[in-house]
């Protein structure tokens, strides 16, 4: 395996508000750790309600000119930024192994379907098309115009710290939409750097913004009154609380929730093919990610086969460092995580 050295340095992770970097002032912060380490490489600023204001009041200066750009220009202005993040996606894929924990294949996946959707909105003229329907009724033409929202926001989880901000902020602002973007307080490098790769593609100072922190941040978007709609990735929990109070304020609200996956293999199943399956579901990226198996359900004679498959294929996984080009399985992204999964193992041997 090779050797992970180990780093010392704490760097100050900072919000990035009307095109630059904007030091925290509300005196509250949060460890950001390297999960093969176990050691603090980080330390991200959290914001208060008044630099979530900040970050509004900044997108909402710049909504009104940015939506006046024709599409055509905001088409060469994404076709800079995806080659942009095409070029720099190696520097990407590093910041999300070194902070979440992934094997470095995972991380450039990750990038790459995140720079698939941003290519997807370079052809924003044909996605923005209107309808027009002559003569629905008599004397009466009908027609369709799509128009931006103005300030809108995303809450993005710690399992896709590139690609998740990447689907929600790319379409956005393709749309002529101006960004806050709230990253999970886990893994924030990868978007203030991404809002860097931004600003050098020439997007106007305002257009993206972020703000990290906790749940003061995150009500503090729910919240105001210039937010005209969220969108979120997360636990079905926090969802359910993003939708509720969200659309209590006027805001649309788009709020995914997680799931556990069920894995059902009938009698007549392919054994090696599903234990294949199995874990690579299970165990790929450490389990956390949204398609991950949580459960396999063995219809009659399929249990004990599939069970001794699986049992077969585990040990050969290789646990190691993200960094490591052997590594399949990196680590999960905090102790807590471990010790919960931890607990579900001895539940399982409690029962039997």
């Amino acid at each position: 395996m090779a050797e992970v050295a180990e780093r010392t340095e704490v760097r100050r992770i900072s919000h990035w508000i009307g095109g630059r970097p904007a030091p925290g002032a509300s005196g509250r912060s949060g460890p950001v750790y390297n999960p093969a380490l176990g050691v603090q490489t980080g330390e991200v600023d959290f914001a208060a309600a008044e630099e979530v204001s900040q970050a509004v009041a900044a997108a909402k200066e710049a909504f009104p000119a940015w939506r006046e750009v024709s599409l055509s220009r905001r088409t060469e202005l994404f076709f800079r930024i995806r080659e942009l993040v095409h070029d720099r996606l190696d520097e990407i894929a590093a910041i999300l192994t070194d902070e979440h924990g992934k094997v470095l294949s995972d991380a450039k996946g990750e990038v790459q379907r995140g720079l698939e959707v941003i290519e997807h909105v370079c052809g924003i003229p044909t996605l923005l098309r209107g309808n027009f329907s002559e003569q629905a009724s008599t004397g009466i033409d009908v027609y369709s115009i799509r128009q931006s929202l103005g300030v809108v926001a995303g809450i993005t989880p710690f399992n896709f710290p590139a690609m998740v901000p990447m689907w929600m902020w790319a379409p956005a602002i393709a749309c002529g939409n101006t960004f806050v973007l709230k990253p999970s307080e886990k893994d924030p490098s990868a978007s203030t750097y991404v809002a860097e790769l931004l600003k050098e593609a020439g997007l106007p100072d305002g257009v993206f913004n972020v703000v990290h922190g906790d749940k003061v941040a995150v009500d503090a978007i729910l919240e105001h009154p210039d937010v005209a709609a969220v969108s979120f990735v997360g636990s079905t929990p926090i969802a359910s609380y993003i939708y509720r109070t969200g659309t209590s304020h006027g805001k649309r609200v788009q709020a995914l929730g997680g799931a556990k996956n069920h894995m059902v293999v009938l009698p007549d199943a392919d054994i090696e093919m599903a234990a294949d399956a199995a874990v690579s579901a299970g165990y790929g990226s450490a389990g956390e990610r949204c398609m991950a198996v949580s459960a396999v359900v063995a219809v009659g004679d399929a249990a004990d086969p599939l069970v001794a498959a699986i049992e077969e294929r585990l040990p050969t996984v290789k646990v190691g460092p993200g960094t490591d080009p052997e590594s399949e399985m990196g680590p999960l992204i905090t102790a807590e995580h471990r010790d919960k999964v931890a607990s579900y193992l001895d539940s399982g041997r409690d029962q039997g």
